[in-house]
């Protein structure tokens, strides 16, 4: 998994100059069979695969430091054609991504790898990797929910230093 994302990593980094000239190219079409292989993508479905590039696409354009400033300040067009003004909910893909506090509603005491947590706003945010946190149980508490690298979002209960990675899914 680590070569896996070595590699798209490498590829966001030389694609990005020229992205804004050509029209984007899959993994399969900018890798070797070799380098497909070696990499563990053909392990993918191709559903995944498609999400892949789909993602590798996205943030290859957000790259560009005009278009994501444009999008952060709801002036472009946003991202896959969808208007930033029409991409309003935190945490959704295209919105807007800034840092929230909230609390859990009902009683916490960690998370497991699946883990749900529902907010007193309504939204409601996933775990997104398989991680096991066990923490006093406490009622109610605080969260900050922070932007992160490539699209992420993280998750911080209050009185705690560890965080998770989460995805909003409500």
């Amino acid at each position: 998994m680590l070569r896996v994302c070595f590699a798209v990593l490498l590829l966001l980094s030389a694609s990005s100059v020229c992205a804004q000239s050509q029209s984007f190219s899959s993994l399969e079409e900018r890798m070797s069979a070799q380098d497909f292989r070696e990499s563990g993508l053909e392990k993918l479905s191709p559903e995944e695969l498609a999400a892949l590039n789909k993602w590798i696409e996205r943030s290859v354009r957000l790259a560009d430091p005009a278009v994501a400033a444009a999008v952060a300040q709801g002036q472009a067009a946003g991202v896959d054609g969808v208007p930033a003004e029409t991409a309003s909910q935190v945490g959704f893909e295209n919105a807007r991504r800034e840092e929230f506090k909230d609390r859990i509603q009902g009683t916490f005491n960690g998370w497991s790898g699946d883990t749900q947590f529902v907010l007193e706003n309504g939204m409601v945010w996933e775990q997104a990797e398989d991680d096991r946190f066990s923490h006093k149980e406490v009622d109610n508490p605080g969260v900050t929910i922070t932007p992160g690298a490539f699209d992420s979002w993280r998750l911080k209960v209050d009185g705690s230093n560890r965080t998770t990675l989460v995805k909003r899914i409500r």
